[in-house]
């Protein structure tokens, strides 16, 4: 019936992932971990890539140590670029995913590395609506420049990432 009407279905497994982002959000970390590791298991490394990249993005966030969140950002940001920067809603996670790893190779002492993703951040961040997640995502961005000193020059093309 939402087809005919020019809308349509739901993704299931978007929803679930929702849920378990509320979960999280609610303070139940672990349990969190738990469902999006299983839902990870259930989706495959080879499932659609805004499946992969939308869990992995948020299943860093339940991470405990940083190298694990490295890896799941990765995977977020391999997902994303297979799914293609053309995809409407890839695209609006990049400036999260950039920011993401900018924090987290901070916090392992990578610099530069931080430094790179932040400019990759804000670069990708100009292309959001002046709404209140667009807002949120610049906020966070300059509150990581002003933690990094500014976020500097450099390259202007993200190289391709691997998990």
């Amino acid at each position: 019936m939402a087809e005919r009407q020019g809308q349509t279905a739901p993704d299931a497994v978007l929803t679930r992932i929702g849920q378990v982002v509320m979960l999280h959000h609610a303070g139940d970390r672990e349990e969190a971990r738990h469902r999006f590791l299983d839902l990870w298991a259930e989706i495959g490394e080879h499932g659609d890539p805004l499946h992969r990249c939308t869990l992995a993005h948020y299943l860093a966030d339940t991470q405990d140590e940083p190298a694990d969140e490295l890896a799941w950002d990765l995977r977020a940001l391999t997902a994303a670029e297979e799914a293609g920067a053309g995809a409407l809603a890839v695209r609006a996670f990049y400036p999260s995913l950039h920011l993401n790893l900018a924090d987290v190779y901070d916090r392992l002492g990578r610099g530069d590395a931080a430094r790179s993703h932040l400019r990759w951040a804000r670069e990708a961040a100009a292309a959001l609506p002046d709404d209140r997640y667009g807002q949120g995502v610049r906020a966070a961005i300059g509150r990581l420049a002003s933690r990094l000193g500014g976020g500097g020059g450099g390259m202007r093309t993200p190289p391709r990432q691997r998990p």
